[in-house]
C-alpha cells in the first residue's frame, strides 16, 4: 500500500519560507540536506509524519512561475476562527473565512493563505473527514 510522504515546493528565500511554515503551522526543520546546486528543507509537526519540502535553488533570484495547474496544500486546525485571527495578527494576510455546505449540512470549514512564493494553502477547521 502506497503512503503519502511529502509534497514538495520551491522557494526562493529558505529562511523567509522556514519562518512562515513555523509560525503559520508549527512545522519544524526535520531535515536539511545540502547539496551544491539545491538545498532541501523537510518540514513537519507532531500531527503527523508527512512533510512539506522545501527547495532552494541556489542562484535562483527570479520568482517562480506557479502556473495554473497548481491547487493548493490543506492543514486542518481545532479553532480556524482563532487561527484565522492569528495568521491576521502575523501580518500573513489570510483571506476570509469560507463555509462550504452539501445537501443542507456543513461540509467544510476553511480560509485560504498564501505563502511567501504565491502558494495557495487551505486552512480547514478539523471537522468530517477532515480530521
Amino acid at each position: 500500500m502506497a503512503k503519502a510522504v511529502h509534497s514538495m515546493v520551491r522557494v526562493l528565500d529558505e529562511a523567509r519560507s522556514v519562518n512562515f511554515y513555523t509560525q503559520a503551522f508549527g512545522l519544524a526543520i526535520s531535515d536539511r540536506l545540502d547539496f551544491d546546486d539545491f538545498t532541501l528543507i523537510y518540514m513537519k509537526n507532531a500531527e503527523a509524519d508527512f512533510e512539506v519540502e522545501l527547495t532552494v535553488n541556489k542562484g535562483r533570484t527570479e520568482p517562480y512561475a506557479l502556473g495554473d495547474g497548481y491547487g493548493h496544500i490543506a492543514f486542518v486546525v481545532d479553532d480556524l476562527d482563532a487561527e484565522h485571527a492569528r495568521f491576521t495578527d502575523l501580518g500573513f494576510s489570510p483571506r476570509k473565512i469560507v463555509e462550504f455546505n452539501r445537501d443542507g449540512g456543513l461540509l467544510a470549514r476553511f480560509f485560504f493563505v498564501e505563502d511567501p512564493d504565491g502558494y495557495k494553502i487551505e486552512v480547514l477547521q478539523r471537522h468530517g473527514r477532515f480530521r
